[in-house]
Formats: structure tokens, C-alpha cells, sequence
């Protein structure tokens, strides 16, 4: 208060969504003609932000999250948000408890959250770092890990994979 500072929650925040959401609307001047895009859930920021920039394109938008730390999944299922799920995952960056607005977006924009384990995502790490020669953490490897559990919804598709952090 002294200072002036302002706290900016790190993905409840309009501003933060916004900024996030630049990701999707580079993938896009970069990949036209996208069919789907996947982004990982945490808190809900990236996937808030993603939903908002996708949202006037009508790209359809998937989520995912760890197994351990399903409680976006939970929470659509019961119609309201699930603040009681202790997350259990490697996945760090999202750990979080899916935010108040953030939920109200993916309900109305997101078309299917998916799950993964811990497993699926080092493999997909691993693939990554392989075959990209790029290091990305385990919470941004989900994408990936998503694509190859679940290839009945991606199968000849041009799918935009948001891979982001570097925290390992």
C-alpha cells in the first residue's frame, strides 16, 4: 500500500488473460487454418485468455490437465466450481484451483477438457525435448501427452498445441 503497488493475480486477472491469450493469436498468424486447439488448465488463465482470442475465429478449444490435479473436470461435471481436490502431480504449473472467472469462460468456450497422467506427459516431454531439441516443463508437455491419448478426436486434424515454460 505504501508503494502503490497493485497485486495482479496471476491468472484471475483480465489483463493477465489478455496477455496470455497473445499466444493464440500468434499460433494462429502462424498456422492458419488451425481445426482445434489444445491448452493446458491450471488456474485458467492460459486457457481463459486462449478461449477469448479463439472465440471470434471459432476454433474449437480443448484443455487439459493431470489426472492428479483434475479439478476443472470435476468442477464442469458438477456445474460449479471444486475447490476441495488437494492436487497430486508433477505437473506444478498446474496445481492451481481453477478461478472464478476462469471456470465461467470454459464453460462457455471450451468444448472438452481431457486428462493425462504424470507418465503420459514425461513421455511427451521426452518426445519433445527429442525430437524439438526443446526443454519444456511437464504442466506445458500435457498438450502433447493429450494428442497422443486421445488420437480419435485430433485424427487428420490441424491441431495448434500451446507449449509453453521451461521450469524443470
Amino acid at each position: 500500500q505504501q508503494l502503490g503497488a497493485v497485486l495482479v493475480h496471476p491468472y484471475e486477472d483480465p489483463n493477465v488473460m489478455a496477455g496470455q491469450g497473445t499466444a493464440a493469436l500468434e499460433l494462429q498468424h502462424a498456422v492458419p487454418g488451425l481445426d482445434a486447439v489444445i491448452a493446458p488448465v491450471g488456474g485458467g488463465g492460459l486457457i481463459s485468455g486462449t478461449a477469448i482470442a479463439l472465440d471470434p475465429v471459432d476454433i474449437p478449444l480443448y484443455g487439459v490437465e493431470p489426472e492428479g490435479a483434475a479439478d476443472t473436470i470435476a468442477s464442469l461435471a458438477a456445474a460449479e466450481r471444486i475447490t476441495h481436490i488437494v492436487p497430486n502431480t508433477l505437473c506444478d504449473g498446474l496445481r492451481a484451483v481453477v478461478g472464478v472467472p476462469n471456470f465461467a469462460i470454459i464453460e462457455r468456450h471450451v468444448l472438452q477438457v481431457l486428462t493425462v497422467s504424470d507418465a503420459q506427459c514425461l513421455a511427451a516431454q521426452a518426445l519433445v525435448a527429442e525430437h524439438m531439441k526443446m526443454v519444456i516443463e511437464p504442466s506445458s508437455a500435457t498438450v502433447l501427452a493429450a494428442v497422443l491419448a486421445y488420437p480419435e478426436l485430433f485424427k487428420g486434424k490441424r491441431v495448434g498445441l500451446i507449449v509453453t515454460g521451461g521450469n524443470v
